[in-house]
């Protein structure tokens, strides 16, 4: 399920960020507890705490990273999780996909589809 327009638009208000949102997708932290949202713009991957009551409000700043931060790899099997920056998250299986891609458009930009429209 895609992020809501709403929470995107929290979170570049919250970041004050005018860049264009790449990807955004939520996290938890690993066993539960903490939630957190990713941004990855085209110069950031910024990690906001959302705490551990909600899950669509930005809390504070956790983390923010040069955009050739690698996020994944994703472990899948008993459910979706990664570690980024020293702590394990857990995602929702739908935002793999999400992860994956932020990490081919650094690392492998010639796995992804050719654009079907260049000229637009």
């Amino acid at each position: 399920m895609p992020v809501p327009r709403p929470l995107r638009d929290r979170c570049r208000e919250f970041l004050g960020i005018e860049d264009e949102i790449r990807y955004i997708f939520p996290a938890f932290s690993y066993g539960g507890g903490a939630g957190f949202i990713f941004v990855v713009t085209d110069s950031q991957v910024a990690v906001i705490s959302t705490g551990a009551l909600s899950r669509t409000k930005p809390k504070s700043v956790w983390g923010s990273y040069p955009r050739g931060t690698r996020i994944g790899p994703v472990e899948t099997g008993t459910g979706a999780s990664f570690e980024f920056s020293g702590a394990s998250f857990e995602v929702d299986d739908e935002y793999v996909a999400v992860i994956n891609a932020a990490d081919a458009e650094v690392f492998a930009r010639d796995s992804l589809p050719r654009d079907p429209l260049p000229d637009l």
